[in-house]
């Protein structure tokens, strides 16, 4: 079992606890279960070439970023029960019940990049599992469980100390009361400041940018309390109105702002399931002229819960994104996942919600 590591900062995050939030809640109690462990199997071959080795049952599962996974029979019959007409596809988008879970990137040293983000960032280890026979160790870190807050996947792969985070990626955003204090604490513990405290560029809240061991930018915002501190990810695109229009059709998020800075030559578009100030959100980044960035090969994926992956896939070819893994249970589980590319290669995981909190119990 894993060790939960205190947070050793007396810097708080901006956090509140939604209504009705359990205070019993297995939060302390870190427990690993297959589901993760296949889905972290899922993303790690295509894009690591690295590693080599996964086992047999790797072996047969990942058929890369390239193409889809065939369904069995039983699966493409459970797919065919679920079609829905195609002028209602898009439609059943916007009823359905949709969460960002996590986002998973992979760090080349894991208890380096754990001690900066309870020590520093004041989050939490939910949990960490080691798979020796796979070569690989993840731990989930966040501000609250993972049935209800956006949380971080961290994957370290042996032997692979540093990745290349290319220009696609941009940063992660964390709420937090008091931006110069927290700075004054990185400083301290020897973290990187890449953009001193002070007002953002035409506006007027508080932010600061650094850096995490593997060179992972964070912006800090400072805000009042908020339910749902790990509050961006922020991730850049060559055509920002086709991003928005797939977004809200294939992926079923708002559209909650969206502004120009023709000054500094670039244009962003605030996405989400909720409001900025109680969930998280995407912040979808267009820099004039520019329409392909290299994603590099350290970030992996979002993780987004839905009720019905078979709908979800069928939505999303018709919003104009790849399915590279056709909906379905992943092999001797009943956990259904389906996994797409947005029209800029950015991959996202849809995951059931029902099998997502069973396979938390």
């Amino acid at each position: 079992m894993a060790r939960i590591i205190p947070m050793a900062s007396s810097i708080k995050p901006s956090l509140s606890s939604p209504p009705g939030f359990a205070r019993c809640h297995r939060v302390g109690v870190p427990v690993f279960n297959s589901f993760h462990r296949r889905l972290t199997l899922f993303h790690l071959a295509s894009a690591v070439p690295q590693l080599q080795s996964f086992g047999l049952w790797a072996s047969k599962f990942i058929k890369g970023e390239s193409g889809g996974i065939s369904l069995s029979a039983a699966e493409s019959a459970a797919q065919a029960s679920t079609a829905i007409p195609q002028e209602n596809a898009l439609d059943w988008v916007k009823k359905d019940r949709r969460r960002m879970l996590h986002v998973v990137y992979r760090v080349g040293d894991m208890d380096k990049t754990i001690k900066f983000y309870t020590e520093c960032l004041g989050m939490k280890l939910l949990r960490k599992r080691d798979i020796p026979e796979e070569k690989y160790t993840n731990a989930f870190l966040g501000y609250g469980p993972e049935d209800s807050h956006f949380v971080i996947e961290l994957t370290y792969n042996y032997g692979v100390d540093k990745y290349d985070i290319g220009a696609g990626f941009g940063h992660f955003g964390i709420a937090v009361d008091d931006v110069v204090k927290t700075v004054d604490l990185i400083k301290a513990k020897g973290g990187k400041v890449t953009r001193e405290p002070g007002p953002v560029k035409g506006g007027k809240t508080v932010i600061a940018f650094v850096e995490d061991p593997d060179g992972y930018k964070f912006e800090l915002l400072e805000r009042g309390p908020t339910p749902e501190p790990f509050c961006q990810v922020m991730l850049r695109v060559g055509d920002l109105d086709r991003a928005i229009e797939f977004y809200e059709k294939g992926y079923g998020m708002e559209l909650l702002r969206k502004r120009d800075n023709p000054e500094y030559k670039y244009t962003i578009a605030m996405m989400g399931y909720g409001p900025e100030d109680k969930s998280a959100v995407m912040e979808l980044t267009y820099n004039y002229g520019v329409t392909e960035y290299d994603k590099g090969n350290a970030y992996a994926q979002m993780a987004i819960g839905t009720d019905d992956v078979y709908k979800t896939a069928e939505a999303i070819k018709l919003s104009g994104g790849k399915i590279t893994r056709e909906p379905g249970p992943l092999p001797g589980l009943n956990t259904k996942i389906t996994a797409c590319l947005d029209p800029d290669g950015w991959k996202t995981v849809f995951v059931d919600n029902i099998d997502f909190l069973k396979e938390l119990e």
